[in-house]
């Protein structure tokens, strides 16, 4: 059984709950850092333990949402070895899976609808990595020595 970490913020919470419900149902084992409820939070709080929960390896992959998902996005992306990937269409989610090799799912809340939350989710668990090449040489200056 897969592990995937999720966090959200208060924003992103009825999305967050929606996808643990879809993730399980896939046989994904997931780890739920936070929020608990819609009361108004800060997304730092929950993209970090999500960001080192994936530097640990306790898992291979998260997802992160919260209302624009920009928030999030950088938060988590202080991170060295994290690559997330702010999404909203599925294509963006499958070049993000193909040529950066992105380890953390971000959302937008406020600006996709579930369906589409759903389709953006499986495209980029189901794209592989293009390793090799321009792309891993690439993905390897990413980090700040």
């Amino acid at each position: 059984m897969e592990k995937i970490g999720i966090a959200s913020d208060h924003a992103g919470y009825q999305l967050k709950e929606l996808l643990i419900g879809y993730l399980s149902s896939k046989g994904f084992e997931v780890l739920d850092f936070g929020c608990d409820s819609e009361e108004s939070s800060d997304y730092a709080d929950f993209a970090h333990p999500l960001a080192e929960g994936l530097e640990k390896g306790e898992y291979h992959r998260a997802v992160g949402i919260c209302g624009s998902g920009e928030g999030m996005a950088i938060t988590l992306n202080k991170h060295q070895s994290i690559r997330a990937s702010l999404c909203w269409t599925k294509e963006i989610a499958h070049i993000t899976r193909q040529h950066n090799d992105s380890n953390i799912l971000v959302l937008p809340a406020r600006f996709i609808s579930n369906d589409e939350a759903l389709e953006i989710l499986n495209e980029w668990l189901s794209t592989e990595f293009e390793s090799g090449g321009r792309h891993s040489r690439r993905i390897a200056k990413i980090p700040i020595l």
